[in-house]
């Protein structure tokens, strides 16, 4: 007990760093442990079932998710399930497992699905490992019970690898992951590229106007599209390839069914004894997110009120979020650890901050806008990444606003849009720290 008791506080336990082993065979359902406790909880008519979904834009939109928890309240009607929705689009389990407890974690969830397999697609295994296991450890850390389900999603630009009967480097990072923990796993890739291989699914838009030879700029292309496909037996999963539309859903349901009747005889197990062995020395178990305190602050800070338009879309994940736009504005703190970022805010107005940390200061502000800002959005800015140790960081508004020149594409009057005040400011929008490690105080 008390070497377990040291594997939950360190989470680097006897671990040695794994080596990738390459991509792996795509299987739609690898059952492994199952989810034994998640299905004792039903049997045994607990009150209320929790199942959280933690993932990207293809589980945040309405589809696979909403499916999963309306099949499951229909094939278990004598327990009442509680559906977590804690996906957020565009971010992937690098953001996940600092958020995990937060947005997942604190509503006891019995089964937490995690979707990061698209979006993960561009990180090393290494560090896929890291982010992937803190969010296990994490997990288990705080409930032994709750079992945990790995979900890969699929994309037009992966159908190479599913064509060829294999996971992507994500996926199958992911793979070697849930093998060391026992964690099932069900893959939407082999039914969706048996689909398509079988000429019944379109990928995406670009190939639906190749075989209806519809302009891209016809107006109405989408109801032609879908209506010729239709007469010939065809399904459009995605107008982008990547977020299903509700069939392509449908598709992701079936896989989601497929793995609970492959799962439906598994046996309850101790999660916390499979927390003694590490897979990774530096998982990220200690990944946590602290709020930002008004000591911190410096300059002509404000709180953004209850019935600002930010907090409205933006609080339920961040919390209270806090306002600066005056250059010279400052946050001031210091941490013990490896690794610090800030969870903002990227918009139209976003200014652009100099980040010092022990002294040495960046050679150029980093801006909070880029070529997606026509809008607000949830974004980290990296602060730092190294030794352990006691760190000072300063983050102060610059005076100048960065160039909006790379949001001009996505404007129908570029030059006179973007002198307009939705596109001027030197704005700033913290909400919480981002550590691996602890604040000092």
């Amino acid at each position: 007990m008390l070497a377990l008791a040291a594997a939950l506080v360190a989470g680097v336990l006897w671990a040695e760093k794994p080596v990738y082993k390459g991509q792996v065979k795509a299987e739609e359902v690898h059952a492994r442990d199952g989810v034994g406790n998640f299905l004792k909880k039903i049997r045994e008519g607990k009150k209320e079932i929790v199942v959280a979904y933690l993932g990207g834009s293809i589980t945040a939109m309405n589809g696979w998710r909403n499916l999963t928890t309306e099949w499951l309240q229909k094939t278990y009607p004598n327990v009442k399930f509680k559906e977590v929705h804690a996906a957020i689009g565009g971010t992937g389990s690098n953001l996940g497992v600092f958020r995990l407890a937060h947005d997942a974690l604190q509503y006891k969830p019995d089964l937490l699905f995690v979707e990061f397999a698209t979006n993960d697609g561009s990180a090393q295994p290494e560090a896929i490992w890291r982010s992937m296991e803190g969010i296990v450890r994490q997990t288990w850390r705080k409930n032994a019970t709750t079992d945990i389900i790995f979900t890969y999603t699929i994309t037009h630009s992966m159908m190479g690898d599913y064509g060829k009967g294999l996971c992507p480097r994500a996926a199958s990072a992911m793979e070697q992951l849930a093998d060391h923990y026992g964690i099932p796993s069900i893959g939407f890739g082999p039914r969706v590229a048996a689909e398509v291989k079988a000429g019944r699914l379109v990928m995406n838009m670009k190939d639906a106007e190749k075989e209806t030879a519809v302009p891209v700029e016809t107006p109405a292309r989408d109801k032609v599209i879908s209506e010729k496909l239709a007469k010939e037996g065809k399904i459009l999963f995605a107008k982008d390839g990547v977020h299903p539309a509700m069939p392509g859903h449908g598709f992701y349901l079936k896989s989601i069914i497929a793995g609970f009747e492959q799962m439906k005889d598994s046996k309850p197990v101790d999660h916390l004894n499979q927390l003694l062995n590490p897979f990774v020395p530096d998982n990220m178990i200690a990944a946590k997110m602290v709020p930002v305190h008004p000591e911190m602050l410096s300059g002509s800070w404000r709180k953004l009120p209850d019935n600002d338009g930010k907090m409205k879309a933006f609080s339920n994940r961040m919390g209270d979020i806090w306002y600066a736009g005056e250059p010279g504005d400052k946050l001031k703190f210091k941490f013990k650890g490896t690794c610090c970022m800030i969870y903002d805010l990227l918009g139209p107005d976003g200014g652009q901050l100099w980040v010092t940390v022990d002294g040495k200061r960046n050679k150029r502000p980093i801006p909070r806008f880029d070529s997606y800002c026509t809008y607000h959005r949830i974004a980290t800015l990296n602060v730092f990444n190294g030794e352990d140790g006691i760190h000072e960081v300063e983050i102060e508004v610059d005076k100048d606003q960065p160039s909006r020149q790379s949001v001009a594409f996505r404007l129908k009057d570029p030059e006179g849009e973007l002198s307009q005040p939705k596109y001027q400011g030197t704005k700033f929008w913290p909400a919480k720290i981002m550590l691996i490690g602890d604040l000092v105080m």
